[in-house]
C-alpha cells in the first residue's frame, strides 16, 4: 500500500540544489586539492574562481599581471595548468561553474581538451561558462574586447555548444554583480533581461543556428544572480525574474515549451554587504540571504554558492568555505523546506511586490531596447551612470542611518572577537612566491613548444577573427599547440581592439541632502584659496587588474560634489599610468583604490614612481580590503592614509582627504 503525503506536503521530498563554493587561488595544484577536500565534505558541484590576469586575458609573466597572480583565484595560462586543475576530477561526473567571461571560449576550449583527454564525452559535460560580457563594462571590469566583438564571442560559444555540449549552459547571465554595483531590484531584473535580449538576438542574427532550434538555445541559458539581506523582497524578485524571461521567451522567440522557457539560475549571496566590522555578523547575514533564493519552490536556485563570513578581510581559509557548506547542508536536510509546495502561492503581499518588480522592470526593459538594445545603453553610458547614482543614493541611506547595519552604523559596541583574534592568520594568505614560480613556469611553457604549430595556430585565430567564422575551431586549434591565455587573447585584441567603457561618473547624482557636506566644501574651498587659487584636484587612480571599481567611483562622486576637481580615468591603469597623470594633471592628492590583494606591490611602485618623477612630497592614500598589518606596512612606507570597508561614512573620508593635502603643504591640519 503506498503512504499517502501528509496534507500540504510533497507527495516525494524534493531533490536539493547543487552546492557549490567559489574556489581557486595561488595555483593549479593548490587549487586542485582544495576542489578534492570540499568534494569529500559533500559539496555537489565545482565552482572555480580564476585570477584576474586569466580572467583579462594575461599570462602571470605579464607587467600588468604584477601583484595579481592566484590571488583572486586560479592563474590557469595553458593546456598544462588546465590538467593539473582537474588532475585526479572526473569532467564526466561533475558539474563544473567557470566564473569567466571576456575568455570564455578559450576556457571552454582548455576544459572541453582536457575533458577529452580523460576519456569524457563531450555531449555529457554539464556545466557553465558564465560568457555574460555586458555586466562587465558596468561593474565588474575584466572585459577586453568592444561590446560587438564580445557578443560575438559569446555568440560562436553558443552556437559550438548547441552542436558539441547540448547539456552545458554556455552562458550564465550574471545579474550579481549588477547588484553589487547599485542596481535596485528593478535595475538588476530589467538590465539583465536586456542584456539576454542581445545574446540570443545575437545568436539569432549570426546565421549559426536553425530558427527551429533558437528554443534550445533558450532551454540552456541560465542566470546568476544576488540576493541581499532583504530576503523577502529578494524572493519576490526571483519570482518577477521568472514570470518576466517566461513572457520574453514565449513573446519574441516564439517558444513553446515551458520546460525550455523555465527561469534557471544560480545564486552567490552578496558578498559586498558583508563587514569587516563584527564579521560575526555576516554568518547570519549569509542564512538569511540564502533564504531569499531556495524558500519559494517555484523560483527556487539550481545552485547556490555561499561567501564565507570573513571574506571582508581576506580570502576565507577551507575551513570557513566548510562552514558555508554546512549552512546550505543543514537547511536541505535538517530543515523540512524540501517537503512541501510553494510557501507563498496565492499571497497578497508577495503577489503585489512581485507585481512592482515586474511592472518596474518591464518599463526598464523597455528604455534599453528603445535605445537600440543593452550595447547602445552601455556605449552612451546610460547602463552605468543609472547603476552609480542608485549606488549613490544606497550610500546616502546608510551614512545617515535611514538603512541600519548592525555593528556598522548602529550598535557599534563589541566584545572582542574570537574568530578574528588570530589577526591574519584568521584567513588564507597567498605566498608571493606563487607568482614567481607562475612567470617562471610560463616560460618554461613557452620553450618548449612547436614553435611553428604555435605561430600557424595564432595566424589562423587572427585571420578567422577578421571574418565571420566561428572562432572555436580556431581556438582548439590554439589549445592542442600549446598557445598560452595571452597570446590567444593577445591576438584578439590585434584585429578587434580593447575597449574602456564609460565611468558612469558624468551622470550620478550627488549627495543630496548630506548636512556635513556643505561644511567640507567649504573646507575644501578654503583650503584651495590658502594654496594659491584654482580648485583641489584629486586623482582617483585604479592600479593593475582589479575591475571592482564601485567604492571608487563612489568617492569619486562625493569628492566632485565637495568641490574638488576630479581626476578619473577608469580601471586597469599601470603604475606608471598614473604616476604620469598625478604629474600631468598637477594634482594635489592620489587616492588608490585596491580590492585584489595586489596593494603591496601596487602601492610601492606608485610611491617610487612619484619619487622618480620628481613628486616625493604628492600625498598619496590608498582605500581596499587591506588587512591591519599591510596597512602598517603602507604607513611606514609613506602613505597617508589607509581606508578599508569599515570606514563607510565617504563625506567624513572627503573630510580626511581635505586633512591629508593641508598637512601635505603645511596648513594647519584642523584648519580652516
Amino acid at each position: 500500500m503506498t503512504e499517502k503525503a501528509a496534507p500540504g506536503r510533497l507527495p516525494e521530498r524534493d531533490r536539493p540544489w547543487l552546492m557549490r563554493t567559489y574556489a581557486g587561488h595561488s595555483s593549479a595544484t593548490a587549487t586542485n586539492a582544495l576542489f578534492r577536500r570540499n568534494l569529500a565534505k559533500g559539496q555537489t558541484g565545482l565552482s572555480v574562481a580564476f585570477d584576474l590576469p586569466t580572467q583579462t586575458g594575461y599570462d602571470p609573466d605579464h607587467d600588468l599581471a604584477a601583484g595579481e597572480v592566484g590571488r583572486v583565484g586560479v592563474p590557469v595560462a595553458h593546456l598544462g595548468d588546465m590538467r593539473a586543475l582537474f588532475e585526479g576530477l572526473p569532467l564526466a561526473d561533475l558539474n563544473t561553474s567557470m566564473t569567466i567571461n571576456a575568455p570564455a571560449m578559450w576556457l571552454l576550449a582548455l576544459y572541453g581538451t582536457v575533458a577529452a583527454e580523460q576519456g569524457a564525452t563531450l555531449a555529457t559535460c554539464a556545466g557553465t561558462t558564465q560568457n555574460d560580457i555586458v555586466k562587465e563594462y558596468l561593474s565588474r571590469g575584466t572585459h577586453i574586447f568592444p561590446p560587438a566583438a564580445s557578443l560575438r564571442l559569446t555568440a560562436d560559444v553558443i552556437a559550438y555548444t548547441l552542436r558539441e555540449m547540448p547539456r552545458w549552459n554556455p552562458v550564465n547571465i550574471c545579474s550579481y554583480h549588477l547588484q553589487e554595483a547599485g542596481a535596485t531590484p528593478v535595475q538588476e531584473v530589467g538590465f539583465a533581461l536586456a542584456t539576454a535580449v542581445a545574446v540570443l538576438d545575437a545568436v539569432r542574427d549570426s546565421g549559426q543556428v536553425p530558427p527551429d532550434r533558437m528554443s534550445e538555445v533558450v532551454g540552456r541559458v541560465s542566470f546568476f544572480v544576488n540576493a541581499g539581506v532583504r530576503f523577502v523582497e529578494e524572493l519576490a524578485k526571483m519570482r518577477a525574474f521568472g514570470r518576466l524571461w517566461d513572457e520574453i521567451t514565449r513573446e519574441r522567440y516564439g517558444v513553446t515549451d515551458p520546460r525550455q522557457r523555465r527561469f534557471r539560475y544560480g545564486v552567490q549571496v552578496n558578498s559586498l554587504g558583508l563587514t569587516e566590522a563584527q564579521p560575526e555578523n555576516n554568518v547570519q547575514r549569509i542564512v538569511l540571504e540564502m533564504l531569499g533564493v531556495t524558500l519559494s519552490r517555484d523560483a527556487r536556485a539550481r545552485a547556490v554558492q555561499l561567501p564565507a563570513w570573513n571574506e571582508a578581510l581576506g580570502l576565507p581559509r577551507p575551513w570557513d568555505q566548510q562552514w558555508s557548506l554546512r549552512m546550505q547542508q543543514v537547511l536541505a536536510y535538517e530543515s523540512d523546506l524540501l517537503e512541501y509546495p510553494d510557501l507563498f502561492d496565492g499571497s497578497y503581499v508577495v503577489t503585489a511586490l512581485v507585481d512592482g518588480i515586474v511592472a518596474g522592470a518591464r518599463e526598464e526593459l523597455a528604455t534599453v531596447l528603445g535605445m537600440g538594445g543593452v550595447v547602445a545603453a552601455v556605449e552612451t553610458g546610460y547602463l552605468k551612470s543609472a547603476l552609480v547614482a542608485s549606488l549613490a543614493e544606497r550610500r546616502r541611506r546608510m551614512e545617515s542611518g535611514a538603512d541600519v547595519v548592525v555593528g556598522v552604523n548602529r550598535f557599534t559596541g563589541t566584545e572582542p572577537s574570537p574568530l578574528t583574534e588570530a589577526g591574519a592568520a584568521a584567513v588564507e594568505t597567498v605566498d608571493p612566491a606563487v607568482e614567481a614560480v607562475a612567470a617562471v613556469r610560463v616560460r618554461e611553457w613557452r620553450s618548449a613548444r612547436d614553435t611553428a604549430a604555435v605561430d600557424a595556430a595564432l595566424a589562423r585565430l587572427r585571420a578567422d577573427a577578421a571574418t565571420t567564422a566561428n572562432l572555436m575551431p580556431a581556438t582548439l586549434d590554439c589549445v592542442r599547440a600549446g598557445v598560452t591565455t595571452g597570446e590567444w587573447a593577445g591576438a584578439l585584441r590585434q584585429v578587434f581592439g580593447e575597449y574602456r567603457a564609460p565611468t558612469g561618473l558624468s551622470g550620478a547624482a550627488g549627495a543630496g541632502g548630506d548636512a556635513s557636506l556643505g561644511a567640507v566644501r567649504e573646507r575644501v574651498t578654503a583650503t584651495a584659496r590658502e594654496l594659491g587659487g584654482g580648485r583641489l584636484r584629486l586623482l582617483v587612480g585604479k592600479p593593475g587588474l582589479d575591475g571592482h571599481s564601485n567604492g571608487a567611483e563612489q568617492i569619486a562622486v562625493r569628492a566632485r560634489d565637495a568641490g574638488f576637481e576630479v581626476v578619473y580615468q577608469g580601471i586597469r591603469l599601470t603604475t606608471g599610468q598614473i604616476v604620469a597623470a598625478a604629474v600631468e594633471e598637477d594634482v594635489d592628492l592620489v587616492g588608490l583604490s585596491v580590492l585584489s590583494g595586489s596593494h603591496r606591490a601596487a602601492v610601492p611602485a606608485v610611491l617610487a614612481g612619484l619619487r622618480a618623477a620628481g613628486r616625493p612630497d604628492l600625498p598619496v592614500v590608498v582605500g581596499g580590503i587591506i588587512p591591519a598589518a599591510d596597512a602598517a606596512e603602507l604607513r611606514a612606507a609613506g602613505v597617508a592614509r589607509v581606508f578599508t570597508p569599515k570606514d563607510f561614512a565617504l563625506t567624513g573620508i572627503v573630510d580626511e582627504l581635505v586633512t591629508v593635502i593641508r598637512e601635505a603643504n603645511g596648513l594647519p591640519a584642523s584648519g580652516p
